[in-house]
């Protein structure tokens, strides 16, 4: 059986070999591997090999696992990429260094809060639902870039980046070139998108980060 650390490697070899077809400058892709369900004795490894961005859904879940995790390894990078829930924006702002999935007013307003309260400054990026999808979290692509401008506007938000998760069953390549078209609209530079079975497709489209967890974990 091949180790998650091996998988690591495989993932790290296809995001530079993408990164080079796409005539992208070595490094300019962020793997931010996906952490969520697993132990921290399974994350372990894959840290003690070099990988250094973490992604997780929920913010108990988190909470759980990476602060001994984070004592022991302090350079970590941890990003939430889960739907926040308002009662959860204290806890989420004290232990993510990203915030990937503001989607609404309301928890616009209650991270702008918390980080005066915290004096703690997560990065942060706007959810899209590219696809339009009722049950899946995101603001509507044609409100994106109202909302990004309100965000800073409004609630004095720096906005670095943008994030989607296209529909499962369609091609993922428009909706990649719908979020860099956003991105450049709204004047943001980073682009969250592509996770495992399609994180190379991304990459061609300027990802500036992916968020890969079965190829490198395994199943859940």
């Amino acid at each position: 059986m091949t180790s998650a650390v091996e998988q690591l490697h495989a993932v790290k070899a296809k995001i530079a070999s993408a990164e080079r077809e796409a005539r992208r400058e070595p490094g300019a892709v962020t793997l931010v591997a996906v952490s969520k369900t697993f132990a921290a004795e399974d994350i372990r490894p894959v840290i003690e090999a070099g990988q250094r961005a973490y992604g997780e859904n929920r913010v108990q879940e988190a909470q759980g696992k990476w602060p001994a995790l984070r004592e022991a390894f302090p350079n970590i990078e941890l990003h939430l990429i889960g739907p926040l829930q308002s009662n959860k924006t204290k806890e989420a702002v004290a232990l993510f260094d990203v915030i990937e999935t503001i989607d609404r007013e309301k928890i616009a307003a209650e991270i702008a809060k918390e980080i005066v309260r915290q004096g703690r400054s997560p990065k942060l990026y706007v959810q899209v639902n590219t696809g339009s999808e009722p049950q899946k979290a995101g603001i509507e692509p044609r409100e994106a870039v109202a909302f990004v401008n309100r965000c800073r506007d409004v609630h004095g938000l720096a906005i670095e980046g943008l994030m989607c998760i296209p529909p499962a069953e369609e091609n993922p390549g428009p909706h990649f070139a719908l979020l860099e078209k956003l991105a450049h609209e709204a004047g943001v530079e980073k682009l969250s998108m592509g996770m495992s079975g399609d994180y190379e497709t991304a990459i061609v489209f300027g990802a500036t980060s992916v968020r890969v967890g079965s190829a490198i974990f395994g199943s859940r």
